[in-house]
């Protein structure tokens, strides 16, 4: 039964052949074959008549070059490989072709043969348009890649001119020069990741990617496969393909690992091997990856308490904390306060497409009464808070008492606030219910007169119906 199955294999292989051989005849624009020595030993009708040969009689035994002075099948013949696609010029015309060498029983060369899939270029125009705009994608892709990986960041991104700003500005550009690690102290919202990037951007790694990775927005469970990526179905239900970790995106560039307070103590012996041996492992692979990045870490927590309550390995504390540089919390810059409000008015203006705003005398008290718990990035929300509350280009004092009592206190008087306090709380009512007064009124559990009334006093505006 074996022996009958393979003589049907056989004869399917053959006929097969020969099957495929005519589709392709019927199919192309010519066809074409050579003996060992380069004489034409066939052609088709279609490719004399393309080549204004009256008859095959005529062709037959002659050096393909003769017809064909461009002929590249003796090349194929002599190297034994196919030139499956290729462009063939004879006189002014373009053709694409594809050429095959022919074997005997004993795999020798015997000859080779050739095809015209196409006598005119313009025929590769639709395949050609495709294949330039999928190329064009490909380039933007990378592109786009490229840039999310560059520095978002200089040193000028950083504002403030205080003292504590500078010498912050000062310890980062002598860190760019650097390729110790750095370890970045401050509380949240105190430019530690603008810090990081211009770090990166001033140093001579700017042209690598910047990579970030926050320990305490990433599970436990996936922090491994985060940090040094996965080998091919390295678990169940994993990719076929490898997917890269943090590490390897980030060779040749800066890792910046924010929060690195929050890493559990498993994974910081392993992040201690890679900083000590620039080599890790692939999730699922023994195989050894070499890598060449630069880290900074970032916490806004005390590392020193979590090493004294056994939280944090003392080693690579010190591995990370080879430059430190402090970040001021803003109520300590407060001097910078002018101009980091400008700075964020003209981001809010560009980022929403609104008229620029600026902060009138009234408002800096205020501003600067405030403890601002969330530093900067709690500046920039109060900022877009007030740009959304008020119609003034000119933000004031009444624009920011919503930041409270112990602000507002400083400034205004008690008519002042409580006059802040209706506008904005009556604001926030219409924009609940979309302009329209009566629906506010009542969930504000007032009439609507009187809604309509104070209204017109604050100078805001609302809808009568829906």
């Amino acid at each position: 039964m074996t022996q009958a199955f393979l003589q049907d294999s056989h004869a399917i292989h053959k006929h097969a052949m020969a099957s495929l051989f005519a589709q392709l005849d019927s199919l192309c624009e010519g066809a074409i074959t050579v003996d060992r020595k380069g004489r034409i030993a066939w052609i088709n009708d279609k490719y004399l008549a393309m080549l204004g040969v009256a008859s095959a009689q005529e062709a037959l035994g002659q050096d393909v070059e003769t017809l064909i002075p461009n002929s590249l099948m003796r090349e194929v013949m002599r190297l034994n490989q196919p030139i499956l696609l290729d462009i063939m010029t004879i006189g002014a015309q373009s053709m694409v072709v594809t050429r095959m060498p022919l074997h005997d029983a004993q795999g020798d060369v015997i000859g080779a043969v050739g095809f015209v899939l196409y006598e005119k270029m313009n025929y590769l125009k639709p395949l050609l348009t495709k294949f330039a705009a999928l190329q064009a994608e490909l380039a933007q892709a990378k592109r786009g890649l490229a840039e999310t990986r560059r520095p978002k960041h200089t040193l000028d991104s950083f504002v403030g001119e205080s003292p504590a700003s500078v010498e912050v500005k000062r310890l980062a550009r002598r860190a760019a020069q650097q390729e110790a690690s750095v370890l970045l102290l401050g509380e949240t919202g105190t430019g530690k990741e603008i810090i990081a990037s211009a770090i990166h951007a001033a140093s001579p790694r700017s042209g690598g990617p910047f990579i970030g990775i926050n320990m305490a927005a990433v599970p436990e469970a996936l922090l491994e496969a985060e940090f040094f990526g996965v080998a091919p179905g390295a678990y169940t239900g994993a990719d076929k393909r490898a997917r890269e970790g943090k590490f390897r995106l980030a060779d040749g560039g800066t890792l910046f690992l924010d929060e690195i307070g929050d890493l559990p103590l498993p994974m910081q012996g392993k992040l201690l091997r890679v900083l000590q041996e620039q080599e890790f492992e692939l999730l699922g692979s023994n195989s050894v990856v070499k890598v060449d990045v630069r880290v900074i870490a970032a916490t806004s927590v005390d590392l020193d308490y979590l090493m004294r309550e056994g939280r944090f390995r003392s080693d690579l504390y010190y591995r990370l904390n080879v430059l430190q540089i402090k970040l001021p919390p803003l109520r300590e810059r407060l001097s910078d306060l002018a101009l980091l409000s400008q700075a964020l008015l003209k981001e809010i203006s560009r980022r929403t497409g609104t008229a620029p705003r600026r902060i009138g005398p009234g408002a800096m008290p205020i501003l600067s009464a405030y403890r601002w718990p969330g530093n900067v990035r709690e500046l920039a929300n109060v900022l877009e808070r007030g740009c959304i509350l008020s119609d003034n280009l000119e933000l004031d004092a009444v624009d920011f008492a919503f930041l409270g009592p112990a602000a507002a206190s400083v400034a205004v008087n008690y008519a002042e606030a409580l006059a802040a306090f209706d506008r904005n709380i009556i604001a926030l009512a219409l924009q609940d219910n979309g302009g329209h007064v009566p629906a506010a009124a009542r969930q504000l559990g007032m009439s609507r007169a009187t809604l309509y009334k104070r209204i017109a006093a604050l100078g805001l505006a609302g809808r009568k119906h829906a």
